[in-house]
């Protein structure tokens, strides 16, 4: 394992201690590879999925353009799920970014965190 993963597994394991997602505050779950970001929303008690939304199919766009729509995506998923409000989970990786695109964009689309 690389010493960047490392770092963000260390992050990661620290943040999930101190967050949790609940029925009425789901956790909003990011995750980033190279080439994709993909957004879940959890129950953490029920062990349950509610909603998600990935880049797969928009590799045409560039990946800050992606990280928006996918944003975009996650709130409209998450309204049709009736969740208005959410825990975000950047899950060990800095707020900068696509990260910081797709937490605008779902901001922006009228979800609460």
């Amino acid at each position: 394992m690389s010493a960047k993963t490392e770092r963000r597994n260390k992050i990661k394991f620290r943040v999930r201690n101190k967050i949790s997602g609940t029925t009425e505050r789901p956790r909003m779950s990011v995750f980033r590879s190279n080439k994709q970001i993909y957004v879940q929303i959890i129950d953490d008690l029920n062990g349950k999925t509610l909603a998600s939304a990935s880049s797969l199919g928009f590799e045409k766009m560039s990946k800050k353009d992606q990280a928006v729509k996918v944003g975009e995506l996650i709130a409209q998923n998450a309204k049709e799920a009736g969740i208005t409000q959410v825990v975000f989970d950047r899950n060990g990786f800095l707020y900068h970014g696509r990260v910081k695109n797709l937490a605008d964009a779902a901001r922006n689309n009228g979800l609460i965190f």
